[in-house]
């Protein structure tokens, strides 16, 4: 399997960031409604949600963006 590519966030615009920080809140919410329906074929892809909405918020911290 291929290495995903690794995002620079702090190159992000405001935008870009206050964008990718809501497309991965919907995906953790997809991910944890599925993982209550039926077994989820990765998992370890919940974690790794989490963890980016973390180093988005990070980030959109460090700049001092309001959320």
């Amino acid at each position: 399997m291929a290495k995903k590519e690794k995002i620079d966030y702090r190159e992000l615009s405001q935008d870009e960031l206050r964008q990718r920080l809501v497309e991965a809140r919907e995906k953790l919410f997809e991910l944890r409604f599925q993982s209550t329906t039926a077994p989820l074929k990765n998992p370890h892809l919940v974690s790794t949600t989490r963890r980016e909405i973390a180093r988005l918020l990070t980030v959109i911290k460090q700049k001092g963006v309001r959320v």
